[in-house]
């Protein structure tokens, strides 16, 4: 049984999914790439601490999606050699001008297909329904 919260951290992942798949719709030349990847990584680390909240684990306060992904492998070893590449890097690293990185399309298409892919895994693990 999914409760309230749990579909909170679940919601919140599916409305950063769908500003990433909006971005995406855009014309090519009006896509914002490093917001689509932001917004996948945000979608991704929230989908897997739901999955670990599920699962009674104290959530580490961290951005990093390979943390996340090996303390849900202790559980379901599905979530093992899932490569996520440097998705991390746009929950902080890149969001100031300091370390500037404005990634391609491809990039950006690429984390958008990793985050429905955890959200898939995720609703599956958890026994939910396509909504």
């Amino acid at each position: 049984m999914i409760d309230e919260y749990i579909k909170n951290w679940l919601v919140k992942a599916d409305n950063d999914l769908k500003t990433a798949e909006h971005e995406l719709a855009l014309p090519e030349e009006k896509i914002i790439t490093d917001t689509v990847c932001f917004h996948c990584q945000q979608a991704v680390e929230k989908y897997l601490k739901a999955f670990l909240i599920y699962h009674k684990v104290e959530i580490k306060r961290t951005h990093i999606i390979k943390y996340h992904l090996i303390q849900c492998a202790k559980i379901d070893k599905d979530f093992d050699n899932i490569e996520v590449k440097g998705l991390s890097r746009f929950a902080v690293d890149i969001r100031y001008p300091d370390d500037f990185y404005v990634p391609d399309l491809e990039e950006s298409k690429f984390y958008y297909e990793l985050a429905k892919h955890i959200r898939d895994l995720v609703f599956t693990k958890l026994g939910i329904k396509e909504s």
